[in-house]
C-alpha cells in the first residue's frame, strides 16, 4: 500500500458535522455563545424594571407629560445613615427597602399641615387596592420630641400602616431636594423599591393626581 500523504484531509462522511476548524477557534466560539446567552438571561431578568422605567419616563400620551410630581435628576440613592424605628431601635435607612416608600418630613411637634400630610399619605396608600401592600407611608421626624398620641391612633397602626421612624434633620435636608421657594417639609416624596428619590410633588398636592402617579407607576412596575 502507497503511503499516504500526512497534508491530505481525512474523507469527511456524508451528513457528519465539519470539523476543519481549529480547534482553538472552536473554543473561541463556544465562549462567544456562552457570554451571548448570559447576556440574554441577564437582559430577561432586567427588563421588567427597564420596561418600567421606561414606559414611564419615555412613553409619553399624546397631550403632555405623563406624570403630575416633578422627577427627581439624577436620582438620590437612600444615604448611608441610620434612623430610630417605632421601638427606639436604631436600623439602617437601607432597611425601608423593596417597598414604594411616600415619604414625608416634619419636627415632631407636628401642625394642622403635618397632619394634613400624614392624612393625605395614609387615604393615597388605602386608594390603592390590593397594591396597597407594596406601598409604605412614611412620616421622617427630624427631631427626639414626643408625638401626640392622637397621631400615633390615628395613623402609626397596622391598617394604616404609616411608619413614624426619626432622622437627623441635617441628613432629612441633604437627601430630600426642595422645590425652589419651599422647604422639604412642604411636600411629599416618593422613593423606589431600589432605595432611589425618584419624584417630588408640589406644596398642597392634589391627592387624586399623586394617586394616578402611583396608579401608573405599580401598573408598569413589577417591582417592590
Amino acid at each position: 500500500m502507497p503511503p499516504q500523504d500526512p497534508s491530505a484531509k481525512t474523507p469527511r462522511t456524508p451528513g457528519a458535522p465539519h470539523t476543519d476548524a481549529p480547534v482553538g477557534d472552536r473554543i473561541d466560539a463556544r465562549t462567544r455563545r456562552g457570554r451571548l446567552q448570559m447576556l440574554v438571561l441577564l437582559l430577561v431578568c432586567a427588563s421588567p424594571v427597564i420596561a418600567s422605567y421606561l414606559m414611564y419616563y419615555v412613553v409619553k400620551p399624546t397631550g403632555g407629560s405623563t406624570n403630575y410630581g416633578t422627577l427627581i435628576d439624577p436620582q438620590r440613592p437612600m444615604p448611608a445613615v441610620q434612623i430610630a424605628n417605632e421601638r427606639d431601635e436604631s436600623v439602617p435607612l437601607a432597611s425601608m427597602r423593596g417597598k414604594w416608600l411616600l415619604v414625608t418630613t416634619d419636627p415632631a411637634a407636628c401642625d394642622e399641615a403635618c397632619a394634613k400630610k400624614l392624612f393625605m399619605i395614609r387615604q393615597i396608600r388605602a386608594g390603592q387596592g390590593q397594591d396597597r401592600e407594596r406601598i409604605v407611608p412614611v412620616w421622617l421626624i427630624q427631631d427626639k420630641g414626643a408625638v401626640d398620641e392622637r397621631l400615633s391612633a390615628a395613623y402609626n397602626e397596622p391598617y394604616a400602616g404609616v411608619r413614624f421612624l426619626r432622622m437627623d434633620a441635617a441628613a432629612v435636608r441633604q437627601w430630600l431636594p426642595a422645590d425652589a421657594g419651599a422647604r422639604a417639609e412642604d411636600t411629599i416624596f416618593l422613593v423606589d423599591p431600589l432605595g432611589n428619590l425618584m419624584m417630588r410633588f408640589p406644596k398642597d398636592p392634589d391627592p387624586a393626581k399623586i394617586n394616578g402617579d402611583l396608579k401608573k407607576l405599580l401598573k408598569y412596575s413589577r417591582i417592590g
